[in-house]
């Protein structure tokens, strides 16, 4: 049992957590970036159906999203160097730091190729037809057409994959990576104040996650501007002009018979 709450711990403990939240957000960039690499490599296969490489990466995306990223932390620290020093590499030097960051990587990856396959393939094929029927190369087609349409829908996802990163980097303490769940575990321990380390530490998380969905949100306004439905200022769907109303006096004229 803790000691008695005291509410003024909270703000006592707020300062010394926030010391520790570039850890945390180095966790969460570098694993973000590096996963967009390997997602993207990863989801290429799939897209351009290369046979060998397609199963390849599909036993890659099912073992890192049907895995919890525990157990993934524990293979990837302990097993990737028993395997390594078959060929004689010895990493038993290498920082703690850099297997965390390793594994959010490719569990990171997994979930980006999922993302981009997902994106790319909701993009209307005929729009790419039409991009080739103007005169348009593969490369023109894919960056004026294809992608601008597939950023938009991939980034709501791609905000909820980041802020799940934030979060499941607390349990890069089990290694022993010193972030700020791993900081608030040192503090409850010393001053026994348990509940209000974990709201302090509750409160830090929420504040950056709030922040980084502010800003998924406002890109993804910028990037849909171009695509909102035709609309009056009441919300209500702007009637289209009648493209046959306006032929139909011509019609008649050009009718045989007519007399005006």
């Amino acid at each position: 049992m803790g000691r008695r709450f005291e509410a003024d711990y909270i703000f006592f403990f707020i300062p010394k957590l926030l010391s520790y939240l570039h850890i945390t957000l180095l966790i969460v960039g570098s694993s973000i970036l590096l996963g967009l690499i390997i997602g993207f490599l990863i989801a290429l296969p799939r897209l351009y159906n290369v046979p060998v490489l397609r199963r390849i990466s599909g036993v890659y995306v099912s073992f890192f999203r049907g895995t919890p990223i525990l157990i993934q932390l524990f293979l990837i620290y302990y097993g990737l160097p028993e395997l390594l020093k078959i060929v004689q590499v010895d990493v038993s030097k290498t920082p703690v730091l850099l297997f965390v960051i390793l594994t959010y990587s490719l569990h990171t990856g997994a979930y980006v190729s999922e993302m981009i396959r997902s994106a790319v393939a909701a993009v209307d094929r005929g729009q790419v037809e039409a991009a080739y029927a103007v005169g348009m190369n593969g490369y023109e087609a894919f960056t004026r057409i294809v992608l601008p349409q597939a950023l938009g829908i991939a980034l709501p996802v791609f905000g909820n994959l980041v802020i799940g990163n934030l979060k499941d980097s607390s349990l890069a303490f089990t290694l022993g990576v010193m972030e700020m769940t791993g900081k608030s575990e040192t503090l409850g321990t010393a001053t026994q104040h348990f509940i209000e380390i974990y709201i302090a530490l509750s409160l830090i998380y929420f504040v950056v996650s709030f922040i980084l969905q502010k800003g998924f949100d406002a890109a993804e306004k910028r990037l849909l501007r171009h695509s909102r439905p035709l609309a009056d200022t009441a919300g209500k769907t702007a009637a289209r002009p009648n493209i046959f109303r306006r032929l139909q006096p011509g019609i008649k004229k050009e009718a045989p018979g007519y007399e005006p």
